[in-house]
């Protein structure tokens, strides 16, 4: 027999509304420390005493920093259950090439055309160089270039995911970033995984290493034997992994510090209930993720939780994806139209989906979501997996000023200014005016050393 399902019902004409809303989302956010019991149970086991996620982060970073090599493989022996030598912590040539010949023509073919349907896109949107010359005597441009070396993580703990490496390897390669380490954790999903080897085949990705979590995040930004160190991380991972890319920002540069996935609905009386449920629970089978369905039809939310009810029972994660719409799901019943826009607006989702008559006249006025997807026939797993944007997008409210992963994440932008004598004489006065506000007379004398000087035109670039 089903279980009837638990999930939370804000009612937005309540007055603890807001406040219930602002504790789903403070739960979900890094500072969380949203963590299993098998999680708190294994840092017990590894570090002999009740460690914080930010505690035990610090520890293996510091660790890796000071014993490098040797360290990584003590914590994936440890975390992962996985002994590794020092030969096999990197994937050899071999390897990817038997899991490429045992992979089905058609799971290859799949790959290629994802990975084409993302190159047309991040390279469509990629900054191109500025050349701007505002008036005789003075060039200005805005010079763009691709990142050196980027370190790039795929989760491989409960499932593989070959979309991830995608969504992240792919935008890099757009930006025309010439050397890319990719990290899997060393299990049957991760390092070990032919689908996942394949798609590194067909990616060209040759640099894999089968370590993961604080460890791995450690091992590419200081670098240990046999992994030299990156410029940026990106790509997503559980609450260790984002708590790592924050320790190390500053050493390295990274995407985001990710919280668990997350979707809001917005939903109207043309929606079908059972693809709204669908939209939920593929977000809650993360595990944790959030799943919150935004309406004013207030039948609405009974046929959609029937509808979760029923599919819940056929889905093989199903057990999963219920404890955490339990746990971290709501619908929010609003008032109006207008307070699910304000509410939605507030909120800032990771996935935004609108189920409506009218999705664009909508997303008009939703200004804060990491991404959006319009109207009944498009379900967030569209752009999961195959449409073209990253799926490595801002979650915990942070797509009020973040942005989702792309291709112009792997470049860095140069401004270049060129002035003639007669160009620097004419921003010469407001140079010195504010120079000498600010006293700093070695400015100054900058610029009039130079218009001092005998004119040589010669000499000019």
């Amino acid at each position: 027999m089903a279980k009837i399902l638990n999930m939370r019902l804000i009612d937005c004409a309540s007055g603890d509304a807001r406040e219930r809303l602002r504790d789903l989302r403070a739960r979900l956010s890094p500072a969380g420390n949203v963590v299993s019991e098998n999680g708190r149970a294994k840092t017990f086991a590894v570090f002999g005493e009740a460690l914080s996620p930010q505690q035990v982060v610090e520890r293996i970073l510091n660790d890796v920093q000071n014993r490098g090599l040797e360290a990584v493989l003590e914590y994936t022996a440890k975390l992962d259950g996985a002994t590794l030598d020092r030969d096999r912590v990197r994937v050899s040539p071999a390897e990817f090439q038997e899991a490429y010949r045992s992979a089905s023509p058609e799971y290859l073919a799949t790959i290629r055309r994802v990975r084409e349907n993302i190159r047309l896109f991040q390279s469509g949107i990629l900054h191109r160089d500025a050349y701007l010359c505002p008036e005789s005597g003075c060039s200005l441009s805005l010079r763009y270039r691709p990142l050196r070396r980027v370190g790039v993580c795929v989760p491989g703990g409960a499932a593989a995911y070959p979309s991830s490496l995608l969504m992240t390897v792919v935008p890099a390669q757009a930006a025309g970033v010439e050397q890319i380490a990719v990290v899997v954790p060393p299990t049957r999903y991760g390092g070990f995984n032919a689908d996942l080897l394949a798609a590194c085949r067909v990616l060209g990705i040759d640099e894999v290493y089968r370590i993961g979590g604080a460890q791995a995040i450690a091992a590419l930004a200081y670098g240990v034997e046999g992994i030299e160190p990156v410029d940026k991380i990106v790509g997503p991972g559980n609450l260790f992994v984002a708590l790592a890319k924050r320790h190390v920002y500053g050493q390295v540069d990274i995407d985001s510090i990710a919280g668990p996935s997350e979707v809001v609905v917005i939903a109207d009386e043309t929606a079908v209930p059972a693809f709204l449920a669908s939209d939920l629970i593929s977000q809650a089978e993360h595990s944790p993720g959030a799943s919150v369905l935004v309406t004013w039809i207030p039948e609405l939310i009974d046929r959609v939780n029937e509808a979760i009810d029923d599919q819940l029972s056929i889905l093989s994660r199903g057990d999963l994806a219920r404890d955490s719409l339990e746990r971290f799901g709501a619908f929010i019943l609003t008032r109006d139209r207008d307070e699910a826009i304000a509410l939605t607006n507030e909120i800032a989702p990771e996935h935004l989906h609108i189920s409506t008559s009218d999705p664009m006249e909508l997303a008009d006025r939703l200004t804060n979501a990491g991404a959006i997807f319009l109207g009944h026939h498009t379900p967030v797993a569209a752009g999961d997996y195959a449409a073209g944007p990253s799926h490595v997008l801002p979650t915990g409210g942070t797509a009020r000023w973040a942005s989702g992963l792309s291709a112009n994440d792997f470049l860095k932008r140069t401004s270049m200014i060129w002035l003639s004598r007669d160009g620097l004489e004419r921003l010469a006065p407001d140079i010195r005016r504010l120079a000498d506000v600010e006293g700093l007379s070695a400015h100054r004398y900058s610029v009039d050393v130079r218009l001092a000087a005998k004119e040589d035109r010669e000499n000019e670039i």
